[in-house]
């Protein structure tokens, strides 16, 4: 009896596997598998954003140029070291004047 009750149950699993999803599951799971492919996507975009911008704020060394003195350097914007005022960035947007550029420069 056992025997047969064992046969029943794999012939039931069998023909179960057999019938295999409906077109309506299908279509389901491509639309679930093409959502999850657009998000993994998504994701991977805003990392290598993310990471384009970390590197466009990393800082260059600097390297001394003409106004550069034995005591002090200095320092342009984007070299490491430097503080930006707002008149460093009005210069940086064409709006100061060289004058306001230096005292912020020497400050």
């Amino acid at each position: 009896m056992k025997k047969l009750l064992a046969l029943l149950m794999v012939a039931g699993i069998f023909s179960l596997v057999a019938c295999g999803p409906s077109e309506e599951e299908k279509a389901k799971a491509a639309e679930e598998a093409a959502a999850m492919v657009e998000e993994m996507m998504g994701e991977m975009d805003e990392s290598m954003e993310a990471e384009a911008a970390e590197e466009a704020t990393e800082m260059a060394e600097h390297v001394c140029n003409e106004k550069c003195t034995p005591e002090e350097c200095h320092k342009k914007c984007g070299e490491k070291g430097h503080t930006c005022t707002e008149a460093c960035h009005a210069h940086a947007e064409g709006e100061a004047t060289e004058e306001a550029t230096e005292e912020a420069h020497e400050e």
